[in-house]
Protein backbone atom coordinates (compact mmCIF):
# COMPACT_ATOMS: atom_id res chain seq x y z
CA UNK A 1 0.00 0.00 0.00
CA UNK A 2 2.65 2.00 0.53
CA UNK A 3 4.58 1.88 -1.93
CA UNK A 4 1.37 2.22 -4.60
CA UNK A 5 0.77 5.40 -2.31
CA UNK A 6 4.10 6.89 -3.00
CA UNK A 7 4.15 5.89 -6.81
CA UNK A 8 0.84 7.75 -6.97
CA UNK A 9 1.96 10.87 -5.72
CA UNK A 10 5.03 11.02 -7.66
CA UNK A 11 2.83 10.81 -10.76
CA UNK A 12 1.06 13.37 -9.53
CA UNK A 13 4.53 15.45 -8.32
CA UNK A 14 5.29 14.97 -12.13
CA UNK A 15 1.92 15.43 -13.76
CA UNK A 16 2.00 18.92 -11.36
CA UNK A 17 5.42 19.86 -12.70
CA UNK A 18 4.39 19.44 -16.16
CA UNK A 19 1.31 21.33 -15.86
CA UNK A 20 3.18 23.98 -14.57
CA UNK A 21 5.58 24.24 -17.33
CA UNK A 22 3.16 24.10 -19.86
CA UNK A 23 1.60 27.12 -18.13
CA UNK A 24 4.45 29.36 -18.88
CA UNK A 25 3.74 32.42 -20.90
CA UNK A 26 5.61 32.58 -24.37
CA UNK A 27 4.63 35.78 -26.53
CA UNK A 28 5.88 36.05 -29.79
CA UNK A 29 6.47 39.63 -31.57
CA UNK A 30 6.54 39.40 -35.19
CA UNK A 31 7.34 42.53 -36.73
CA UNK A 32 9.11 44.23 -39.58
CA UNK A 33 12.72 44.94 -37.92
CA UNK A 34 14.50 47.06 -40.76
CA UNK A 35 11.77 47.00 -43.80
CA UNK A 36 9.63 50.19 -45.07
CA UNK A 37 6.83 49.16 -41.91
CA UNK A 38 9.80 49.36 -38.92
CA UNK A 39 9.26 53.01 -37.57
CA UNK A 40 5.40 52.28 -37.34
CA UNK A 41 6.06 48.91 -35.65
CA UNK A 42 9.22 46.99 -35.52
CA UNK A 43 12.09 47.82 -32.57
CA UNK A 44 9.44 50.03 -31.50
CA UNK A 45 6.98 47.34 -31.00
CA UNK A 46 9.65 45.42 -29.03
CA UNK A 47 9.98 48.11 -26.48
CA UNK A 48 6.14 48.60 -26.15
CA UNK A 49 6.15 44.38 -25.38
CA UNK A 50 8.75 44.83 -22.81
CA UNK A 51 7.50 47.99 -21.28
CA UNK A 52 3.90 45.87 -20.96
CA UNK A 53 5.77 42.71 -19.34
CA UNK A 54 7.38 45.08 -16.82
CA UNK A 55 4.54 46.84 -16.00
CA UNK A 56 2.71 43.87 -15.17
CA UNK A 57 4.89 42.49 -12.94
CA UNK A 58 7.15 40.15 -15.18
CA UNK A 59 5.55 37.07 -13.81
CA UNK A 60 2.06 35.39 -15.23
CA UNK A 61 0.85 32.04 -12.95
CA UNK A 62 3.79 31.80 -11.32
CA UNK A 63 5.89 31.59 -14.32
CA UNK A 64 8.17 34.09 -15.74
CA UNK A 65 6.66 35.83 -18.49
CA UNK A 66 9.45 35.19 -21.62
CA UNK A 67 9.17 37.36 -24.83
CA UNK A 68 10.85 36.26 -28.57
CA UNK A 69 11.32 38.51 -31.83
CA UNK A 70 11.41 37.96 -35.36
CA UNK A 71 11.75 39.86 -38.23
CA UNK A 72 8.80 39.04 -41.09
CA UNK A 73 11.01 41.09 -43.29
CA UNK A 74 7.44 42.20 -45.05
CA UNK A 75 7.22 38.43 -46.66
CA UNK A 76 4.61 36.13 -45.95
CA UNK A 77 6.09 32.78 -46.52
CA UNK A 78 8.73 34.19 -43.95
CA UNK A 79 6.09 35.26 -41.54
CA UNK A 80 4.30 32.35 -41.68
CA UNK A 81 7.78 29.83 -41.51
CA UNK A 82 8.45 31.86 -38.11
CA UNK A 83 5.01 31.59 -36.98
CA UNK A 84 4.78 28.05 -37.48
CA UNK A 85 8.12 27.14 -35.68
CA UNK A 86 7.10 29.15 -32.76
CA UNK A 87 3.76 27.47 -32.42
CA UNK A 88 4.77 23.91 -33.30
CA UNK A 89 8.21 23.76 -31.51
CA UNK A 90 8.80 26.72 -29.13
CA UNK A 91 5.69 26.63 -27.15
CA UNK A 92 4.42 30.17 -27.91
CA UNK A 93 0.98 30.85 -26.53
CA UNK A 94 0.50 34.24 -28.50
CA UNK A 95 1.52 35.95 -31.13
CA UNK A 96 1.62 40.03 -31.67
CA UNK A 97 2.40 43.11 -33.94
CA UNK A 98 2.61 42.16 -37.35
CA UNK A 99 2.67 44.41 -40.01
CA UNK A 100 1.27 43.63 -43.59
CA UNK A 101 -2.17 42.72 -43.70
CA UNK A 102 -0.80 40.02 -45.93
CA UNK A 103 0.93 38.31 -43.78
CA UNK A 104 -1.28 39.15 -40.72
CA UNK A 105 -4.07 37.32 -42.34
CA UNK A 106 -2.33 34.37 -42.72
CA UNK A 107 -1.17 34.46 -39.19
CA UNK A 108 -4.66 34.92 -38.04
CA UNK A 109 -5.55 31.24 -40.05
CA UNK A 110 -2.42 29.29 -38.60
CA UNK A 111 -3.40 30.35 -35.38
CA UNK A 112 -7.21 29.65 -35.64
CA UNK A 113 -6.00 26.05 -36.81
CA UNK A 114 -3.34 25.71 -33.51
CA UNK A 115 -5.46 27.24 -31.07
CA UNK A 116 -3.10 29.81 -30.21
CA UNK A 117 -4.20 33.70 -29.77
CA UNK A 118 -3.45 36.75 -32.06
CA UNK A 119 -2.84 40.09 -30.97
CA UNK A 120 -3.43 41.77 -33.98
CA UNK A 121 -2.29 45.34 -33.28
CA UNK A 122 -1.10 46.19 -36.80
CA UNK A 123 -2.52 44.60 -39.21
CA UNK A 124 -5.75 46.95 -40.61
CA UNK A 125 -7.55 45.35 -43.22
CA UNK A 126 -11.32 45.00 -41.99
CA UNK A 127 -11.11 41.44 -42.98
CA UNK A 128 -9.76 40.67 -39.87
CA UNK A 129 -12.87 40.96 -37.90
CA UNK A 130 -14.75 40.00 -41.14
CA UNK A 131 -14.99 36.75 -43.22
CA UNK A 132 -11.60 36.18 -41.78
CA UNK A 133 -12.96 36.57 -37.85
CA UNK A 134 -11.47 33.89 -35.72
CA UNK A 135 -12.33 33.25 -32.15
CA UNK A 136 -8.68 33.09 -30.75
CA UNK A 137 -7.72 36.50 -32.66
CA UNK A 138 -8.56 40.05 -31.83
CA UNK A 139 -7.83 43.67 -33.83
CA UNK A 140 -6.29 46.47 -31.96
CA UNK A 141 -5.63 48.50 -34.74
CA UNK A 142 -8.04 50.94 -36.58
CA UNK A 143 -8.99 48.95 -39.22
CA UNK A 144 -9.63 50.02 -43.35
CA UNK A 145 -13.19 50.68 -42.51
CA UNK A 146 -13.05 53.00 -39.67
CA UNK A 147 -10.05 55.02 -41.60
CA UNK A 148 -12.18 55.01 -44.77
CA UNK A 149 -15.61 55.93 -43.18
CA UNK A 150 -13.89 58.96 -41.02
CA UNK A 151 -11.91 60.44 -43.62
CA UNK A 152 -14.36 59.85 -46.86
CA UNK A 153 -18.05 61.18 -45.24
CA UNK A 154 -16.09 64.25 -43.69
CA UNK A 155 -14.73 65.38 -46.78
CA UNK A 156 -17.79 64.60 -48.96
CA UNK A 157 -19.56 66.56 -46.74
CA UNK A 158 -16.73 69.64 -47.19
CA UNK A 159 -17.08 69.15 -50.71
CA UNK A 160 -14.91 66.63 -52.07
CA UNK A 161 -17.23 64.60 -54.13
CA UNK A 162 -15.19 63.57 -56.79
CA UNK A 163 -12.54 60.87 -55.64
CA UNK A 164 -9.47 59.44 -57.52
CA UNK A 165 -7.15 56.66 -55.54
CA UNK A 166 -3.49 56.18 -55.53
CA UNK A 167 -3.72 52.28 -53.75
CA UNK A 168 -0.98 50.18 -52.81
CA UNK A 169 -1.34 47.13 -54.96
CA UNK A 170 -1.56 44.51 -51.72
CA UNK A 171 -4.08 43.28 -49.01
CA UNK A 172 -4.43 46.29 -47.01
CA UNK A 173 -4.25 48.98 -50.17
CA UNK A 174 -7.25 46.94 -51.70
CA UNK A 175 -9.46 46.91 -48.48
CA UNK A 176 -8.41 50.58 -47.56
CA UNK A 177 -9.70 51.73 -51.37
CA UNK A 178 -12.91 49.09 -51.03
CA UNK A 179 -13.96 50.82 -47.58
CA UNK A 180 -13.41 54.34 -48.63
CA UNK A 181 -15.48 54.23 -52.52
CA UNK A 182 -18.13 52.67 -50.15
CA UNK A 183 -17.56 55.43 -47.68
CA UNK A 184 -17.42 58.03 -50.36
CA UNK A 185 -20.62 56.42 -52.49
CA UNK A 186 -22.50 56.20 -49.67
CA UNK A 187 -22.33 59.84 -48.68
CA UNK A 188 -23.13 61.41 -51.47
CA UNK A 189 -19.89 61.21 -53.75
CA UNK A 190 -18.27 59.39 -56.67
CA UNK A 191 -15.11 57.28 -57.33
CA UNK A 192 -13.66 58.38 -60.85
CA UNK A 193 -10.94 55.97 -60.74
CA UNK A 194 -8.12 54.21 -59.12
CA UNK A 195 -4.00 53.49 -59.73
CA UNK A 196 -2.27 50.67 -58.32
CA UNK A 197 1.40 50.87 -56.51
CA UNK A 198 3.85 48.43 -55.65
CA UNK A 199 4.91 48.52 -51.96
CA UNK A 200 7.94 51.02 -51.16
CA UNK A 201 7.45 52.67 -54.76
CA UNK A 202 9.27 55.44 -55.62
CA UNK A 203 7.70 57.45 -58.63
CA UNK A 204 4.16 58.32 -58.40
CA UNK A 205 4.09 60.39 -61.49
CA UNK A 206 1.99 58.57 -63.49
CA UNK A 207 -0.45 57.69 -61.15
CA UNK A 208 -0.71 61.58 -60.07
CA UNK A 209 -1.26 62.15 -64.07
CA UNK A 210 -4.24 59.79 -64.57
CA UNK A 211 -5.70 61.59 -60.82
CA UNK A 212 -5.49 64.95 -62.74
CA UNK A 213 -6.83 64.00 -65.56
CA UNK A 214 -9.56 61.94 -63.88
CA UNK A 215 -11.22 65.37 -63.21
CA UNK A 216 -11.40 64.50 -59.31
CA UNK A 217 -11.22 66.66 -56.80
CA UNK A 218 -9.97 64.75 -53.87
CA UNK A 219 -6.93 62.12 -54.24
CA UNK A 220 -7.55 59.11 -51.74
CA UNK A 221 -4.29 58.12 -50.90
CA UNK A 222 -5.04 54.30 -50.21
CA UNK A 223 -1.39 53.76 -48.53
CA UNK A 224 1.02 54.16 -45.98
CA UNK A 225 4.30 54.81 -44.47
CA UNK A 226 6.71 55.72 -46.90
CA UNK A 227 4.26 55.40 -49.87
CA UNK A 228 2.55 57.89 -48.37
CA UNK A 229 5.05 60.62 -47.43
CA UNK A 230 6.63 60.17 -50.97
CA UNK A 231 2.82 60.57 -52.67
CA UNK A 232 2.19 63.61 -50.60
CA UNK A 233 5.45 65.55 -51.44
CA UNK A 234 5.48 64.43 -55.11
CA UNK A 235 1.25 66.09 -55.12
CA UNK A 236 2.69 69.34 -53.87
CA UNK A 237 5.34 69.27 -56.53
CA UNK A 238 3.33 68.40 -59.51
CA UNK A 239 1.24 71.64 -58.51
CA UNK A 240 -2.11 69.13 -57.31
CA UNK A 241 -2.59 70.96 -54.24
CA UNK A 242 -2.18 74.44 -55.58
CA UNK A 243 -4.59 73.75 -58.18
CA UNK A 244 -7.18 73.07 -55.28
CA UNK A 245 -7.40 69.35 -55.75
CA UNK A 246 -7.47 67.63 -51.52
CA UNK A 247 -5.20 65.01 -50.84
CA UNK A 248 -6.60 62.32 -48.68
CA UNK A 249 -4.45 60.72 -46.53
CA UNK A 250 -6.19 57.77 -45.45
CA UNK A 251 -3.54 56.58 -43.30
CA UNK A 252 -0.97 58.73 -41.67
CA UNK A 253 1.17 58.32 -38.61
CA UNK A 254 3.12 60.21 -36.84
CA UNK A 255 6.02 59.17 -38.06
CA UNK A 256 4.88 60.20 -40.99
CA UNK A 257 4.43 63.59 -40.03
CA UNK A 258 7.84 63.43 -38.37
CA UNK A 259 9.56 62.98 -42.12
CA UNK A 260 7.29 65.53 -43.67
CA UNK A 261 7.94 68.02 -41.50
CA UNK A 262 5.19 70.26 -40.40
CA UNK A 263 5.72 73.06 -42.90
CA UNK A 264 4.45 70.08 -45.32
CA UNK A 265 2.16 68.61 -43.29
CA UNK A 266 0.68 71.55 -41.45
CA UNK A 267 -3.02 71.76 -41.64
CA UNK A 268 -3.88 67.47 -42.35
CA UNK A 269 -6.69 66.06 -40.39
CA UNK A 270 -5.66 62.28 -39.69
CA UNK A 271 -7.82 60.16 -37.40
CA UNK A 272 -6.09 57.99 -34.89
CA UNK A 273 -6.32 56.14 -31.92
CA UNK A 274 -3.63 57.33 -29.60
CA UNK A 275 -1.57 60.30 -29.44
CA UNK A 276 1.14 60.29 -26.86
CA UNK A 277 1.00 63.96 -25.79
CA UNK A 278 -2.46 63.62 -25.43
CA UNK A 279 -3.13 63.02 -21.39
CA UNK A 280 -0.73 63.20 -18.46
CA UNK A 281 -1.11 59.16 -18.73
CA UNK A 282 -0.61 58.69 -22.50
CA UNK A 283 2.58 61.01 -21.77
CA UNK A 284 4.06 59.50 -18.91
CA UNK A 285 4.42 56.59 -20.90
CA UNK A 286 5.19 58.50 -24.37
CA UNK A 287 8.23 59.70 -22.34
CA UNK A 288 9.05 55.87 -20.80
CA UNK A 289 8.79 54.70 -24.02
CA UNK A 290 11.38 57.61 -26.05
CA UNK A 291 13.86 56.52 -23.32
CA UNK A 292 14.15 53.44 -25.03
CA UNK A 293 13.43 54.28 -28.58
CA UNK A 294 16.70 57.26 -29.03
CA UNK A 295 13.48 59.54 -28.46
CA UNK A 296 11.18 58.63 -31.36
CA UNK A 297 7.72 58.83 -30.24
CA UNK A 298 5.17 55.87 -29.87
CA UNK A 299 2.66 55.40 -32.46
CA UNK A 300 -0.83 54.27 -32.29
CA UNK A 301 0.23 50.39 -33.16
CA UNK A 302 3.09 50.68 -30.26
CA UNK A 303 0.57 52.05 -28.00
CA UNK A 304 -2.29 49.42 -29.46
CA UNK A 305 0.37 46.23 -28.37
CA UNK A 306 1.32 47.45 -25.17
CA UNK A 307 -2.46 47.41 -24.65
CA UNK A 308 -2.81 44.34 -25.97
CA UNK A 309 -0.20 42.35 -24.30
CA UNK A 310 -1.60 44.13 -20.66
CA UNK A 311 -5.35 42.82 -21.62
CA UNK A 312 -3.83 38.94 -22.77
CA UNK A 313 -1.97 38.73 -19.04
CA UNK A 314 -5.22 39.74 -17.10
CA UNK A 315 -7.34 37.60 -18.73
CA UNK A 316 -4.67 34.86 -18.78
CA UNK A 317 -4.59 35.66 -14.88
CA UNK A 318 -8.33 35.48 -14.79
CA UNK A 319 -8.33 31.96 -16.52
CA UNK A 320 -5.74 30.39 -14.59
CA UNK A 321 -4.46 29.01 -18.17
CA UNK A 322 -3.05 29.50 -21.48
CA UNK A 323 -5.71 27.58 -22.83
CA UNK A 324 -6.77 29.62 -25.92
CA UNK A 325 -10.17 29.49 -25.40
CA UNK A 326 -10.59 30.42 -21.52
CA UNK A 327 -8.08 33.39 -22.03
CA UNK A 328 -9.88 34.67 -25.21
CA UNK A 329 -13.53 34.40 -23.52
CA UNK A 330 -11.54 36.00 -20.65
CA UNK A 331 -10.46 38.87 -22.96
CA UNK A 332 -13.72 39.57 -24.56
CA UNK A 333 -15.73 39.27 -21.02
CA UNK A 334 -12.78 42.20 -19.10
CA UNK A 335 -13.05 45.91 -20.18
CA UNK A 336 -10.18 47.22 -21.41
CA UNK A 337 -8.68 49.51 -19.07
CA UNK A 338 -5.09 50.70 -18.76
CA UNK A 339 -3.13 54.15 -18.91
CA UNK A 340 -3.22 54.49 -22.56
CA UNK A 341 -7.21 52.72 -23.20
CA UNK A 342 -9.72 53.50 -20.45
CA UNK A 343 -12.73 52.49 -21.98
CA UNK A 344 -12.72 49.71 -24.37
CA UNK A 345 -13.96 46.35 -24.85
CA UNK A 346 -13.92 43.84 -27.51
CA UNK A 347 -16.12 42.88 -29.11
CA UNK A 348 -18.24 39.48 -30.70
CA UNK A 349 -16.22 39.29 -34.23
CA UNK A 350 -12.57 40.55 -32.40
CA UNK A 351 -13.05 44.09 -33.31
CA UNK A 352 -11.67 46.45 -30.07
CA UNK A 353 -13.87 48.95 -29.45
CA UNK A 354 -12.29 52.12 -28.12
CA UNK A 355 -12.28 56.19 -28.67
CA UNK A 356 -10.54 57.42 -31.82
CA UNK A 357 -9.68 61.21 -31.70
CA UNK A 358 -9.74 63.45 -34.82
CA UNK A 359 -6.31 65.18 -35.37
CA UNK A 360 -4.90 68.49 -37.00
CA UNK A 361 -1.29 68.69 -37.42
CA UNK A 362 -0.06 71.92 -36.31
CA UNK A 363 1.45 75.07 -37.81
CA UNK A 364 5.44 74.94 -37.32
CA UNK A 365 4.76 77.89 -34.84
CA UNK A 366 2.27 76.30 -32.24
CA UNK A 367 5.25 73.21 -31.81
CA UNK A 368 6.40 73.53 -28.45
CA UNK A 369 9.09 71.07 -28.53
CA UNK A 370 10.08 67.28 -30.36
CA UNK A 371 6.97 65.20 -31.62
CA UNK A 372 4.53 67.82 -29.95
CA UNK A 373 2.13 67.34 -33.72
CA UNK A 374 -1.30 66.99 -33.42
CA UNK A 375 -3.89 69.62 -31.81
CA UNK A 376 -6.64 67.25 -30.83
CA UNK A 377 -9.94 68.46 -32.31
CA UNK A 378 -12.53 66.00 -31.38
CA UNK A 379 -13.16 62.24 -29.34
CA UNK A 380 -14.58 60.11 -32.14
CA UNK A 381 -16.70 56.98 -30.07
CA UNK A 382 -16.10 53.88 -32.04
CA UNK A 383 -19.19 53.69 -32.81
CA UNK A 384 -19.02 56.13 -35.21
CA UNK A 385 -16.96 54.68 -37.52
CA UNK A 386 -17.07 51.36 -36.61
CA UNK A 387 -18.98 48.91 -38.93
CA UNK A 388 -22.30 47.57 -37.18
CA UNK A 389 -22.05 44.30 -35.96
CA UNK A 390 -25.13 43.74 -37.76
CA UNK A 391 -23.39 44.14 -41.04
CA UNK A 392 -20.14 41.77 -40.18
CA UNK A 393 -19.33 39.59 -42.49
CA UNK A 394 -18.29 37.25 -39.58
CA UNK A 395 -19.59 34.02 -39.47
CA UNK A 396 -19.54 33.69 -35.56
CA UNK A 397 -20.82 37.26 -34.80
CA UNK A 398 -24.06 37.78 -36.04
CA UNK A 399 -26.58 39.60 -34.18
CA UNK A 400 -30.28 38.47 -33.61
CA UNK A 401 -32.18 40.60 -36.31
Amino acid sequence: MRISLSVAALALCLSGGAGVAQERVKIGVLSDMGGVYADITGPGSVAAARLAVEDFGGKVLGQPIELVTADHQAKPDVGLAVAREWLDTQGVSAIVDVPVSSIGLGIQALTKEKQRVFLNTAGASSDFTGKACSPYATQWAMDTYTMASSAGRALVKAGGTKWFFITADYAFGHALERDASAAVKEAGGSVAGSAKHPLNNQDFASHLLQAQSSGANVVGLANGTGDTVRSINQAREFGLTAAGTKIAALVLFISDVHALGLPAAQGTVVTESFYWDRTDSTRAWGKRFMERTNGRAPGMYHAGLYSAVTHYLKAVEKAGTTDADKVSAAMREMPIKDALISNGHIRADGKVMQDYFLLEVKKPAESKGPWDYYKVLATVPAEDVSKPLSRSECPTAKVPG
